[in-house]
């Protein structure tokens, strides 16, 4: 038995963390934080969101592009946690590689988006990243992101 007291991130600190305000923050609260080696962020689909009017209001799909970009603000909130340069600092992605669509998300669903470190380099971090709904595997991708000053 794991013994390993796990972290979780609660919306109010993912927004001191993201420079991102709605409606384009796409994780509610990140569950399973283990440092910035690895979380999951969870993302509750409602047909609320301003996607939906348009993609597509007949048969709402979640778009994928942010689908990516749930699991890219996952990533920065692990590696913005840990680090102390938090002030006029923000995560910019810089790689999106293998990334693939495997069945779309809708609204009613818990989106998991599952994140692994797979390398740090000095302000930079890739993360290896999967988007879940139950078992099934919606999307995955390999994100790259760097730390960098936010202009004001």
């Amino acid at each position: 038995m794991n013994t390993e007291t796990l972290e979780a991130v609660q919306i109010h600190e993912i927004l001191k963390l993201l420079p991102h305000r709605y409606p384009f923050v796409m994780v509610d609260r990140i569950i399973d934080v283990r440092g910035d080696e690895s979380g999951v962020g969870i993302k509750n689909v409602t047909i609320n969101e301003p996607q939906f009017m348009g993609h597509f209001p007949e048969n709402p799909v979640m778009p994928g592009v942010l689908v990516i970009e749930g699991m890219a603000q996952t990533a920065a909130v692990l590696v913005l946690r840990q680090i102390q340069l938090r002030e006029l600092r923000a995560m910019f992605l810089i790689t999106i590689d293998k990334a693939k669509f495997r069945r779309p998300a809708v609204p009613g669903d818990r989106l998991e988006y599952h994140v692994r470190k797979s390398a740090n380099r000095r302000m930079m971090w890739w993360y290896r990243t999967e988007a879940r709904v139950g078992s099934t595997v919606v999307a995955e991708a390999e994100l790259g992101a760097m730390i960098g000053e936010v202009r004001t």
